[in-house]
């Protein structure tokens, strides 16, 4: 009776069949951008994946706190199994960054190693085998702590009530493992690019990035879910505000760790450091580094205010999609003014590329491929399961307070 009564709306199909050929279509794109354009085709790669990357992760983060704290929010649960269970195929489309590593990384190059002081006292740490390992291990714990709490999940709906502490203990000791490890992923695929420049503030930005782009995803399919059944009789404006609030709080800490980050670099004023933020903030990048500003913060910040907004689904997924395609603006200026003039990428110190702000027609392309396949993978996952936890022990007071636990 439940898995008639909460099962997926009919029409997810036909939105899984078109989000496969859009990837397919993006894949022929890169296809012909690997061939004609090869290192520009890694790098728009590496910007896309690690927006649904951070998808992924983020919801399997919020699943793991839904877990440990209760609250209303988790009327969202079976949105976040979902996300969460595509990672293996995340790991599958992380092969082309580890293909593409000669051309990222800087650092893969023995003779620029030998030749470079800084290089040689991080060799230990970056050199391509640790890099395959830990890559491994993160995948490895990601995936094997999402299907768990899938699988316990599962015996839940069944009647088994045992799992509720399993999955409890789970997410405590599964968010620090995630933690760890996303701070180390984002050192290794993202600042490593630049292995002059570091920061002990990037995990916690790397981190604010896939919780915020997590949300954003929750919101824009659970406003598509909302107008079908089951889920138009179960999702109130309530919940949609408690969406709206943990997203404004997610604005607010991606402002305040990348303001911390820049304040204390400009404080320090070393060498190291400042080269980073001179390459973002000139020839043409300053530009983006405004927008960013704008409407990674101010903007949402401001709409995200308003609790009327925030009730209002029709009105909160505009707010919501235009966060998502700014975190893919976001980390498209994380990863591409290192390959501008101002870089300190190797093939810049080549002089591949004597320009500054570019956009190329694979940083199109590559989010189409990889968000194509991502999303019907999701879609997939969606619908093998019922679209409510009914066996949830929050779910009752959850569905008649729509306030949070």
């Amino acid at each position: 009776m439940a898995e008639t009564t909460y099962a997926p709306p009919a029409d997810i199909d036909a939105l899984r069949s078109r989000a496969l050929i859009a990837g397919a279509a993006g894949l022929v794109a890169c296809g012909i951008g690997f061939i004609v354009d090869r290192d520009h085709f890694f790098r728009s790669w590496l910007i896309a994946y690690l927006l649904f990357l951070g998808i992924a992760l983020g919801s399997m983060g919020l699943l793991m706190i839904q877990h440990l704290s209760g609250g209303a929010w988790g009327v969202f649960r079976r949105i976040f199994e979902a996300s969460s269970r595509t990672l293996p195929l995340l790991a599958i489309l992380f092969l082309p960054i580890v293909l593409g590593m000669g051309t990222l990384y800087s650092w893969t190059h023995p003779e620029h190693v030998q030749a470079d002081e800084v290089l040689q006292h991080k060799a230990v740490y970056l050199n391509t085998g640790f890099f395959l390992l830990r890559a491994f291990i993160y995948f490895a714990g990601w995936i094997l702590i999402a299907w768990t709490m899938t699988r316990w999940s599962r015996r839940q709906d069944e009647g088994d009530m045992s799992v509720n502490l399993r999955l409890q203990y789970l997410s405590g000791g599964g968010i620090v493992f995630y933690a760890f490890a996303a701070t180390f992923a984002g050192i290794d695929w993202v600042m490593s690019i630049n292995p002059h420049w570091f920061s002990t503030l990037f995990g916690f930005i790397f981190i604010g990035g896939h919780g915020l782009a997590a949300l954003s995803f929750t919101i824009v399919i659970s406003a598509f879910l909302v107008r079908r059944a089951p889920m138009e009789q179960i999702l109130k404006p309530g919940h949609f505000h408690d969406l709206g609030k943990l997203s404004l709080a997610f604005v607010m800490l991606w402002a305040y760790f990348n303001f911390s980050q820049y304040m204390l670099v400009y404080a320090a004023n070393l060498v190291e450091e400042v080269p980073y933020f001179v390459a973002r903030i000139s020839h043409g990048w300053q530009f983006l580094a405004i927008f960013l500003v704008l409407f990674q913060f101010a903007v949402p910040f401001l709409l995200l205010l308003s609790r009327d907004l925030k009730r209002m689904p029709h009105r909160l997924v505009w707010v919501s999609l235009a966060l998502l395609l700014v975190r893919y603006i976001d980390l498209f200026m994380l990863v591409s003014p290192e390959f501008a003039s101002t870089g300190a990428n190797l093939h810049m110190l080549e002089g591949e590329h004597a320009s500054g702000f570019f956009v190329h027609w694979l940083d199109l392309a590559a989010p189409l491929a990889v968000g194509g396949l991502w999303l019907w993978m999701f879609l997939t996952q969606l619908a093998q399961r019922p679209l409510v936890a009914f066996a949830d022990p929050y779910l009752r007071e959850a569905l008649q307070s729509s306030g949070g636990h």
